[in-house]
């Protein structure tokens, strides 16, 4: 597939039958067909990139809202455990320094995770429509090739 057949509304044997017919336009013919050209697949373009970016937000928007519900069991499970180590630790000491020493160590493994969170966050890619983006780029080359 060239880059012409991607011109919606036209097929190959249209734009190679044309070719003829291109030698008999005037200039202000010419560069009113390429302007309605270049608007359609720009069009196209920003279309097939908005539907990428709704494609990818729809899955992004499931799985945030599965793993949520998941974290929130994962934390109501944490709390139980946490309230057990309590208990269990309050048999030998004193009901206080158990919460206090199951705290501590709560607050620590906790700073430890948002640490490496913020790490991984900040090493994340913003989401783009990376297919459409390459075509864009296809498109650029393809009238720069014809340009020469």
């Amino acid at each position: 597939m060239n880059q012409h057949d991607r011109i919606p509304g036209r097929s190959s044997a249209d734009n190679h039958a044309g070719d003829s017919q291109v030698a008999d336009l005037s200039t202000v013919q010419l560069v009113e067909r390429l302007t309605t050209q270049v608007s359609t697949l720009v069009r196209t373009e920003i279309d097939a990139g908005l539907a990428e970016v709704k494609s990818k937000g729809s899955r992004l928007g499931l799985g945030v809202g599965i793993s949520g519900a998941g974290a929130l069991l994962l934390f109501l499970g944490l709390a139980t455990a946490i309230a057990t180590a309590v208990l269990g630790l309050a048999t030998v000491l004193s009901a206080w320094l158990a919460a206090l020493i199951v705290t501590v160590v709560v607050l620590a493994i906790g700073g430890i995770l948002a640490a490496v969170g913020a790490s991984r966050a900040k090493k994340a890619l913003p989401p783009v429509p990376a297919d459409t983006a390459a075509r864009v780029s296809d498109d650029i080359s393809a009238v720069k090739e014809g340009i020469r």
